[in-house]
């Protein structure tokens, strides 16, 4: 029986995910979390084999989040659910600890098995993702500019690029607006950057925006 723990800040989302797993006898619902400090506590308790975690959740959240829980119980199973496609997303979830990462919208016919296959000890990836990190395994000291941001600096980049607004962020992420507007000012220095239309042709000249969908 792999038990798992659930985390995610939308009810809807959690009762979704409850359903599809309604039909796996071998998975277990073991609790759940709404926010970083409540994953933390059921880590802490312990009793499960699985921690399914959204990136982006109020309190600690994201990579932060992960290498969190990675430092308290190294044997745990993490597996990201989210609704970030960007494979640098996955990147950087997968070299802070996760052992998987699938896209909500792939949730419906890729859950179970995602689970099982993380819970066994294997990893759950795409091969867009595997192939990036590949490259940064051969190409370590190569100078991209987003590279040069933290995960929190990429989580907002992404974000903006992909045409969301200071407010939108700031909802979002459970950040005030004027610390994801002092995010995007680190940002544009680190990268050099004077415009959001810079920061939007880079994004798209390093592919680092999801493709548009029809």
């Amino acid at each position: 029986m792999i038990r798992i723990v659930i985390a995610d800040d939308h009810t809807i989302m959690r009762e979704g995910l409850k359903r599809i797993l309604d039909g796996a006898p071998d998975i277990e619902i073991a609790g759940e979390a709404t926010n970083g400090f409540e994953v933390l506590a059921q880590v802490r308790q312990g009793g499960f084999d699985l921690l399914l975690l959204d990136l982006s959740m109020p309190g600690r959240s994201g990579v932060d989040l992960i290498r969190q829980v990675r430092s308290e119980a190294p044997k745990l199973a993490i597996l990201i659910l989210t609704m970030h496609e960007e494979e640098q997303y996955a990147v950087r979830a997968i070299r802070a600890g996760a052992q998987g990462y699938l896209t909500k919208e792939s949730a419906g016919t890729q859950l179970v098995g995602a689970i099982r296959k993380v819970a066994s000890g294997r990893p759950y990836i795409s091969t867009e993702v595997a192939e990036q990190l590949a490259l940064n395994i051969m190409a370590p000291n190569e100078q991209l500019l987003h590279k040069q941001l933290s995960d929190r600096e990429f989580e907002v980049f992404s974000l903006l690029v992909s045409g969301k607004s200071i407010t939108e962020i700031a909802n979002g992420l459970h950040l005030s607006v004027k610390t994801v507007s002092t995010h995007k000012t680190r940002i544009m220095q680190k990268m050099g950057m004077t415009s959001l239309s810079e920061m939007v042709q880079y994004a798209v000249a390093h592919r680092l925006l999801a493709p548009m969908k029809a």
